[in-house]
């Protein structure tokens, strides 16, 4: 009996017993997810709505062990969060909290693995084992884990020695392991140009599809970027997701959309073949505008609402949220990235958060499925932080403001002679009822508070029958 195997042993006893879980003892499997017949949104197989609500745990199987895993999942599950989009291997040498190294010879198509997946039982227990922990915890938490296989530097480096068969031996290898899970939802790339390596990205996304066709695969893009630039057409591709990025408007020259979001929206909506988009990277909370220089001002909790408001309204299937430290899950003694000094523990409760499932109670309380995009409602639309942005199905509507800025809304877009008409409250997802108003012509709505950033509203118009 070897020190690691006793190792793994005594940390998987005392975590049973901390938590109540065992491999022997695994939950339900997840329902799968497809893509709906009107190919812009979710549902599950049995044809529940699913709206996307993720959050970016990029590090988790790398940094996080097994009491951490548990704190992070049941957390995102209790703030309502159902998917978190994590690296498989953030670079080649990967090694996780226990020691175990994923390849060998820093090698895709040479991975480590040791017989049987259960520390309970098994001699070893290996850096994969890990993950199938992790998705066993994930699954008892109704979490879907959205899987980046290797991230984007390690393919484009100038020191990059990954070939195209190595790839697709890796992916072979994730495929036949991860065969039978329900709750794995595949990101290929990795914050990377999707312009370049083709050859790579088509061969793993191909490679994953072909063999593990129930399960979803998209891919994820550098900042500013969308999956649709490069892949719209490719046959592994059933979503598209952009990176709307981490710059304020004055920060970037080159991109035409910059912090709007909600044109990357626009334009997917209209795409043939028709796919459904989100975005899966918009500017974190905690992190300083631009990523880089650390004196600049942070994004806070009213930054990632608005991307949220902005790009589900305009009809994106979903949102990505993320917080600096989490997203790096930073620990006592680790080397911060983008000026971070604050423990994961503690900004799992930022304020931004705690909001972000208000917009899938609000997304999910309406007949969700029959929902479009609808500016036409707005009459007055605003740009930049006073954009408003509209959506509706047939018989409500939804209008955001961030700014608190006057709402002019042309009637009778929706059915029934009256309408009501309701505030709700994206920092609480409390509702302030305004009264019944003639659905026709053109009617104004005034938020409470003062015009300024962050005062942020929705409009609820609902048909009365």
């Amino acid at each position: 009996m070897n020190l690691k195997y006793l190792f793994a042993l005594s940390i998987s006893m005392m975590l049973t017993a901390q938590s109540g879980f065992s491999q022997s003892a695994k939950s339900k499997a997840l329902p799968k997810i497809k893509v709906y017949e009107n190919k812009h949104y979710f549902v599950t197989e049995d044809g529940k709505p699913f709206f996307w609500l993720g959050d970016t745990g990029w590090l988790t199987f790398g940094k996080l062990d097994r009491a951490g895993v548990e704190k992070y999942l049941q957390d995102r599950k209790a703030k309502g969060f159902n998917v978190v989009q994590v690296m498989v291997l953030h670079n080649v040498n990967a090694v996780n909290a226990y020691g175990d190294q994923a390849l060998m010879n820093d090698n895709l198509s040479q991975q480590i693995t040791s017989p049987g997946n259960d520390p309970n039982d098994a001699p070893e227990y290996d850096y994969w084992d890990h993950i199938d922990y992790t998705l066993d915890v994930a699954q008892k938490n109704g979490i879907y884990l959205a899987m980046v296989p290797v991230w984007g530097t390690n393919i484009s480096s100038a020191k990059s020695k990954v070939t195209k068969a190595d790839v697709e031996k890796y992916a072979k290898f994730l495929a036949d392991r991860y065969k039978k899970r329900t709750n794995i939802i595949w990101l290929n790339g990795g914050d990377t140009y999707g312009d370049k390596f083709q050859d790579i990205w088509n061969a793993l996304g191909s490679t994953l599809k072909t063999n593990n066709p129930d399960q979803l695969v998209t891919f994820h893009p550098f900042g500013r970027t969308d999956s649709s630039e490069n892949f719209h057409n490719a046959s592994w591709l059933d979503f598209n997701m952009f990176q709307s990025g981490h710059r304020r408007y004055d920060q970037d020259s080159v991109k035409p959309f910059k912090e709007d979001n909600y044109k990357f929206v626009h334009r997917d909506w209209d795409l043939k073949p028709t796919k459904p988009t989100l975005d899966g990277e918009p500017s974190y909370e905690g992190i300083p505008h631009g990523l880089h220089d650390t004196l600049q001002p942070k994004w806070t909790a009213s930054d990632v609402r608005r991307y949220g408001y902005w790009s589900v309204f305009a009809g994106g299937a979903g949102y990505t949220y993320g917080h600096n430290a989490v997203m790096q899950m930073f620990r006592k003694g680790d080397n911060p990235a983008y000026g971070n000094k604050e423990l994961w523990t503690s900004a799992i409760n930022a304020p931004g958060a705690g909001q972000m499932v208000h917009i899938k109670n609000l997304m999910l309380e309406f007949p969700y499925l029959e929902r479009v995009p609808d500016q036409s409602l707005v009459a007055n639309q605003g740009e930049k932080y006073d954009y408003q942005v509209a959506t509706r199905g047939n018989d409500y509507a939804l209008i955001y403001t961030y700014t608190g800025r006057k709402i002019t809304v042309n009637m009778g877009k929706i059915s029934g002679d009256k309408v009501t008409a309701t505030w709700y409250n994206p920092r609480n997802g409390k509702k302030t009822k305004i009264g019944v108003f003639d659905n026709k012509g053109t009617k104004e709505f005034q938020p409470s508070g003062k015009k300024e950033d962050g005062n942020d509203w929705v409009l609820i118009l609902s048909s009365n029958k």
